[in-house]
């Protein structure tokens, strides 16, 4: 059946068309952009946890006019965005406590995270914003307290979350129902080099998240790891040329934004190959631009249509930002 293939068809022509629409966009837009889709995103989040679609056992969906959207998706790249502005801000202003209100910002996001819950997402923003803040200087007093809180938050949720503990054991172990993550393994050796051939792949037939989390085993089984090294080459090649860019730039927003758009990419792109590898314990990650799902499709474009935006060459220097949005 090529039901999820047509749909993803479907999905991508609205996300390219969004990707080229933001590509558009000045800086001090994609900030008033960023500032309004961050305020409605955490409305629709907190509305997921009472009137969300559940999925095995978590609320991370809302319907509205009867398509299914995950508000965390479209959370990212404002969220992002935000942070990169309030980071740049303190810096070119100290007495602005910009890293204060990015830091209660990331613990509002985390708590509506947990919530869901959606441990996943929730690495992957708390992850992003450590990396902007590193980029943003921060003190080594920061790096140890962030350190400790992070481990902390990671033995707390093997403690309170019995999946989450029920996955690293498993992993860890490799005992317990591994059949997704073990079928996984096996459509990548089965594909070898150049795989069995396109539509010609089992793992698709029998493992239920084959068109979302596991969609790379999908891919290696049916064109081979010739196919996977050439994904994760783009992938690597998206990231490290985006961090090269952002590192040149000499506006702190733009170097920020631009780092932490590609950075939080490259994560889960990384997430969702390890867990298909069975480098880590299986996560409820997509791999961007290929899974099935809307949500996913149209909030990643946003992201690199952002990244497009802020690294475009302009004719006139860009000039330093303030504190305001106007």
């Amino acid at each position: 059946s090529f039901h999820f293939a047509t749909r993803q068809i479907i999905f991508t022509i609205p996300a390219l068309a969004v990707m080229l629409a933001v590509s558009f966009l000045q800086a001090r837009q994609i900030r008033r952009m960023s500032l309004v889709l961050i305020c409605v995103m955490l409305v629709l989040m907190v509305a997921v946890l009472y009137v969300g679609v559940e999925v095995k056992g978590a609320r991370r969906w809302v319907s509205l006019a009867g398509l299914s959207i995950q508000p965390s998706e479209f959370l990212k790249p404002a969220f992002v965005i935000i942070c990169a502005w309030l980071f740049a801000e303190h810096k070119r202003q100290l007495d602005i406590p910009g890293n204060l209100f990015a830091l209660l910002l990331l613990v509002l996001v985390v708590s509506l995270l947990v919530a869901q819950p959606d441990l996943g997402q929730t690495m992957l923003v708390t992850g992003t914003w450590g990396v902007m803040f590193f980029m943003a200087g921060l003190p080594w007093l920061w790096i140890m307290a962030l350190g400790i809180t992070g481990a902390s938050g990671l033995f707390a949720a093997y403690t309170v979350f019995p999946h989450v503990a029920l996955r690293i054991n498993k992993f860890l172990t490799g005992e317990g129902d591994t059949f997704q993550v073990d079928m996984g393994r096996e459509a990548l050796i089965n594909g070898s080099w150049f795989g069995v051939g396109p539509g010609e792949g089992t793992v698709k037939r029998i493992v239920p998240d084959a068109h979302t989390d596991f969609v790379f085993s999908v891919a290696g089984e049916e064109f081979g790891l010739i196919m996977c090294f050439f994904i994760m080459s783009i992938f690597a090649f998206i990231v490290l040329r985006g961090l090269s860019i952002a590192l040149k730039e000499h506006d702190d927003f733009t170097r920020y934004a631009v780092g932490g758009l590609v950075t939080i990419f490259g994560l889960q792109s990384a997430i969702n190959m390890c867990v298909n590898l069975q480098l880590m314990p299986a996560k409820g990650m997509t791999l961007p631009f290929i899974s099935y799902g809307g949500s996913s499709q149209i909030a990643i474009a946003v992201s690199m249509g952002m990244v497009l935006a802020l690294t475009r060459k302009r004719p006139e220097k860009r000039k330093q930002m303030g504190f305001v949005l106007a």
